[in-house]
């Protein structure tokens, strides 16, 4: 399960779980205990730190429940880690990691890029971050521009990956 916070206001939160948005109410307690009101029903989960400060332990309701945090910047380097290692290559679809703000668009269809190009810049949780290419390609598509909210795995720009040359013989 994936956890986004994407806004906090006093005790008022606003979450996404698997994408799926809910408001809340949250409050911690005595002996790391958090409560939760969603829709008039109470929760109290016990929440236990690890030693590293990003890895929490959550029991609620009789379940226990393993948490990573990662700000934005982590995930964003997960998911381009998780999408590289499955072909070695740039994907020819760029997809927000989460759900975001463009901030500016660098790039319009038809533009060559070559690796390390960036193609545009997103802000989450107050962070900015760069998205390039990781190797050449042709922009095909743009989805999105200046200013746009986009939720997580929107599509935002499509690619035209260049095939290498194959070595002479």
């Amino acid at each position: 399960m994936e956890v986004t916070l994407l806004s906090k206001e006093g005790n008022h939160v606003k979450v996404a779980l698997d994408g799926k948005v809910y408001d809340v109410d949250v409050c911690m307690l005595e002996n790391n205990v958090c409560s939760i009101i969603h829709k008039g029903n109470s929760y109290n989960a016990e929440l236990t730190r690890e030693h590293d400060g990003k890895h929490y332990r959550v029991n609620l309701n009789y379940s226990v429940y393993d948490v990573d945090m990662l700000d934005s910047q982590a995930k964003y380097m997960r998911m381009r880690r998780n999408k590289d290692a499955g072909s070695g290559n740039q994907a020819d679809t760029v997809a927000a990691p989460m759900p975001c703000k463009i901030v500016k668009v660098f790039v319009k269809p038809g533009d060559n890029l070559c690796a390390g190009d960036s193609l545009l810049t997103m802000e989450a949780m107050k962070m900015q971050t760069n998205y390039k290419v990781a190797e050449d390609c042709t922009v095909k598509e743009v989805l999105v521009n200046d200013g746009d909210s986009v939720m997580a795995n929107q599509v935002m720009v499509r690619l035209n990956i260049e095939s290498p040359t194959p070595p002479l013989p």
